[in-house]
């Protein structure tokens, strides 16, 4: 299964208009596209920051809407009053849900890197040790690994109940995470707590 990601920081508060344009115009036509799997939505209203993600069955059925997701990604750049639509390819590495995350859930985001070459270990670990306490934070509901093999980047996605649920457990999880990296010897670059606004993916269980 594959992902492709547009992340794009603008104006917080245009960032509701932005959201009814993925849920009214986007989401409608993504659910009837031959290969799609699904759509979610992360947002941080603090910073005018929103993720859209899109999850496909293979590699070809997400290259063959490139020039539709060009239109989205001008859309919300222009909705926003955002300057670049950071646009990244995943393979969806794991997935796991111990109950379904709905819409207005809250999200804790983590990307990281590590040497391409250690990937492989840092999934294993990662399905192994890390998962099963993340499974025991309160609150909890899913989480996801999406990697880009070529450059070994990750990006980890851990859903809540809601977003105080989320806030609740923040340093522990945090924390988790941390030692997970410092132990497998990958750097993690950005951290964001969100809000799950839109979650439509249909992704079944990896892990």
């Amino acid at each position: 299964m594959h992902a492709r990601s547009t992340s794009i920081r603008g104006n917080a508060a245009h960032l509701d208009a932005a959201i009814a344009y993925v849920r009214d115009d986007v989401l409608p036509t993504v659910r009837t596209t031959d290969g799609c799997v699904g759509l979610s939505l992360l947002a941080d209203r603090e910073r005018g920051r929103c993720i859209v993600a899109t999850a496909w069955t293979d590699e070809h059925a997400m290259r063959a809407t490139a020039a539709e997701d060009r239109t989205v990604q001008h859309r919300l750049l222009h909705t926003l009053g955002g300057e670049h639509a950071d646009v990244q390819e995943w393979d969806i590495a794991v997935l796991h849900r111990d109950r379904p995350a709905g819409d207005g859930a809250g999200a804790q985001v983590t990307w990281a890197r590590i040497a391409p070459n250690h990937l492989d270990d840092l999934l294993d670990a990662y399905r192994h040790n890390l998962l099963a306490k993340l499974q025991e934070l309160p609150g909890f509901c899913s989480v996801s690994m999406l990697v880009d093999r070529r450059l070994g980047r990750t990006v980890s996605v851990t859903s809540f109940e809601n977003r105080d649920a989320a806030g609740l457990v923040r340093k522990h999880a945090r924390s988790l995470r941390e030692q997970f990296a410092q132990a497998m010897g990958a750097k993690i670059v950005d951290v964001a707590e969100m809000d799950l606004v839109l979650a439509h993916l249909h992704v079944p269980e990896a892990v």
